[in-house]
């Protein structure tokens, strides 16, 4: 789906558009908030959407870590996630309850079929921060039932990686929901691949194919992909009609690259699964071939793209791989891409970290992990994301852990005046507008789409002008001009009113919206996104 697509999805939004009244942390004020994932949102830092550009500077925000990290923790001794928890996983939230799903690893060394001490565990929490690992009664685990695992069939399977998905459009209710899971098979060694679940639930789990597995991993004759190693289940998301599992590999073809790479398999109904990929994401190091026997070394891409479907725009995280001859040099940080067409991904900001390992001594130390968790909560944006050090894994580590990395709500980056000509000896540019405008957008005839800013610094010195303009670029009456919108006030959603009115009605089919960055104190401005919904 596209940016064009918002208005033909009226009946969607109309029904899933929920206006919900949280209080405004920084301010102690109230503000209704909608949310965002069910409009469509054209970000700052969105070149697609936004192609067009005049004195402004895009700038990125860093998140901060949460102070009450980690927020899911390992269990005592003799637990199923005693050795770690591996936020190799997803959180969805469902009827105002935030529910995840991870990887538990025991800590029963005496269990010699390794990838069995690798299961699936559930959580959840009334608020995104405070979680509970509920008595789930389904799975047998050191003698009994009381634990959190999710109970998937055929059993036992060692889960390294599970994403899942909430997919409601899915006619049969046995199959709301669907996993896909990082498990093994043989084949002169042991090589990683996809396993896809379906449930009714999201916690007692089906495979749809007659599965018989060995030493809880999969036979070669199972296999849905490829006979590759691959690792999927980075990220798990529905696009233009196609279900897409994002993973790493190093396989070279069709060009090569070295070291891991995010490649996506896809599948139109989660159960027959295309034999060829797509290279989804590489990082400019990775254009420079080191040799074979050197996999561990050089910049790299780690564990394909966790992903949040923004319905025209999906927002990723990666692992940023930083190798070395030696596995107690090597480190994992994580970065921030996006994608307009479901497929290919792009850095927004050339090779900038999104999220830095801690130091020494703390939870999460060496290594990130990319979770399939993000969560507008109030006037925060919550990005989860797990913990593995890289240089000591041989050795079996007490790993993992859940954290939070917090931003502004939806603010990831910004776009800013230009300030130039203002140290000595720099360069004088001529007064300019500072401004943009966006790619053309359709509009479904009749409707009254409204349209909202999410921006600060706003004020009246501070002004932001919005006019609308047909696909041409030519203003469209009573929307430009003397009659274009001035926005004066901050905040996360600040309605755009022309003539007080929220609405635009009378609209060609496509229209661009013009934004201008206006007054004395223009330089105050940040500008985050624009939100465009249909009429309620």
């Amino acid at each position: 789906m596209t940016v064009h697509h918002f208005i033909l999805l009226q009946g969607r939004f109309i029904a899933t558009i929920l206006i919900t009244a949280f209080l405004t942390a920084s301010s102690g004020m109230a503000e209704e908030l909608f949310d965002e994932t069910q409009v469509t949102t054209l970000f700052a830092f969105d070149n697609v959407s936004i192609p067009h550009v005049q004195n402004l500077r895009m700038e990125m925000r860093s998140p901060k870590k949460h102070p009450s990290n980690p927020v899911l923790t390992r269990g005592a001794a003799g637990t199923p996630d005693a050795k770690g928890v591996q936020f190799y996983g997803s959180i969805i939230r469902e009827n105002n309850k935030y529910r995840l799903w991870y990887v538990a690893f025991d800590d029963d060394k005496t269990n010699k079929v390794a990838s069995s001490r690798w299961r699936a565990a559930y959580a959840e929490s009334d608020d995104g921060l405070n979680w509970v690992k509920p008595n789930l009664g389904l799975v047998e685990f050191a003698g009994n039932k009381n634990n959190n695992l999710i109970l998937t069939q055929p059993a036992p399977f060692g889960f390294v990686n599970v994403k899942v998905l909430l997919d409601p459009e899915d006619p049969d209710p046995a199959r709301r929901y669907k996993i896909s899971s990082h498990v093994y098979f043989r084949h002169n060694t042991r090589l990683g691949t996809l396993m896809p679940f379906v449930s009714a639930d999201g916690l007692t789990w089906r495979s749809e194919r007659e599965i018989i597995t060995k030493k809880a991993e999969l036979q070669k004759k199972d296999v849905l992909l490829p006979g590759i190693h691959f690792e999927p289940s980075g990220g798990l998301y529905k696009w233009d009609g196609m279900f897409y599992a994002s993973g790493q590999n190093s396989m070279d073809a069709p060009r090569p690259y070295h070291g891991r790479v995010a490649r996506v398999y896809r599948s139109p109904d989660f159960y027959h699964w295309s034999q060829t990929s797509s290279l989804a994401f590489t990082r400019t190091a990775q254009n420079t071939l080191l040799g074979p026997g050197r996999s561990r070394e050089g910049e790299q891409t780690h564990e394909g793209i966790s992903v949040w479907n923004r319905g025209n725009i999906l927002l990723g995280i990666s692992g940023v791989w930083h190798g070395a001859k030696e596995w107690k040099d090597v480190s994992i940080d994580l970065g921030f891409v996006v994608s307009n067409n479901g497929v290919h991904f792009r850095e927004p900001a050339y090779e900038r970290l999104f999220l830095e390992r801690g130091k020494d001594g703390e939870w999460d130390q060496g290594g990130l992990i990319q979770g399939q968790g993000f969560e507008n909560i109030g006037d925060e944006t919550f990005v989860y994301y797990g913990a593995w050090d890289p240089r000591h894994w041989e050795e079996e580590p007490l790993r993992g852990g859940v954290g939070i990395a917090v931003l502004p709500r939806d603010r990831f980056g910004d776009l800013v005046v230009e300030k130039s000509g203002e140290g000595p000896g720099d360069y004088q540019l001529p007064e300019v507008t500072s401004e943009f405008i966006t790619k053309a957008i359709d509009v479904r005839t009749g409707s009254s789409p409204r349209f909202y800013v999410n921006a600060e610094g706003l004020g009246n010195e501070a002004s932001l002008k919005i006019e609308l303009l047909d696909a041409q670029e030519r203003p469209v009456p009573g929307y430009s001009g003397k009659n274009a919108a001035i926005v004066t006030k901050s905040g996360f959603q600040t309605p755009v009113e022309w003539k007080g009115k929220t609405g635009a009605s009378g609209l060609p089919k496509r229209i661009c919206v013009h934004v201008s960055f206006e007054g004395k104190r223009n330089t105050d401005i940040r500008f985050s996104a624009l939100y465009i919904s249909p009429d309620l």
